[in-house]
């Protein structure tokens, strides 16, 4: 006999708790790699460590299939616009790991062709430091990302209210503009 013929047989609980604990365990992550640390990223996803403990073990490498952003290794200016562009892509609610220091603050790239830190273009919900980070670092990061979800207020994710403060941001106030489609020019 397993343990759901000894539950009661109607269990109550808050609708936002039930959401936010099935959201906790079930993290589609979008590696975006682009250095060394890509490594550590491989070694957390292997048997040793097994990711796959806490619902985030399958890449998706489409970002309208994933919710977390994992942003690993260094970001320069010219991959700064792609990566806005695929964190726009992704569907509410979503959620951005800078994985290692140089995602973080640039690391010691200090020079100008490096960004100083992926919250410069997206805002980052956990920070895992280390050059590269330790896989048992990536894991607490994880186990912080899930505590946070889990606290998360349902009101969090009005679609309509994120579009309408991102319309009426002012200019200048991001790095990069907005990406749209370009308009055809008239002959």
């Amino acid at each position: 006999m397993g343990l759901e013929h000894q539950l009661p047989e109607v269990l109550t609980t808050r609708l936002e708790s039930a959401v936010n604990w099935a959201r906790k365990f079930s993290l589609f992550q979008y590696p975006f790699v682009t250095a060394c640390c890509g490594m550590e990223y491989m070694a957390t996803s292997s048997a040793r460590y097994d990711i796959s403990r806490f619902g985030a073990e399958i890449p998706r490498f489409s970002p309208r299939q994933a919710d977390l952003l994992w942003v690993v290794g260094t970001v320069n200016h010219k991959l700064g616009p792609m990566l806005r562009r695929i964190y726009e892509q992704m569907a509410e609610p979503k959620w951005v790991m800078a994985f290692g220091v140089c995602a973080s603050t640039g690391g010691f790239y200090d020079n100008y062709a490096t960004i100083q830190g992926i919250d410069k273009i997206i805002p980052v919900d956990v920070y895992i430091p280390g050059c590269p980070p330790r896989p048992e670092q990536v894991i607490d990061g994880l186990m912080k990302l899930q505590d946070k979800i889990e606290q998360e207020p349902w009101e969090k994710y009005a679609y309509e209210e994120k579009v309408r403060q991102r319309d009426e941001e002012p200019e200048g106030h991001s790095p990069f503009k907005r990406l749209s489609p370009k308009k055809e020019a008239s002959s």
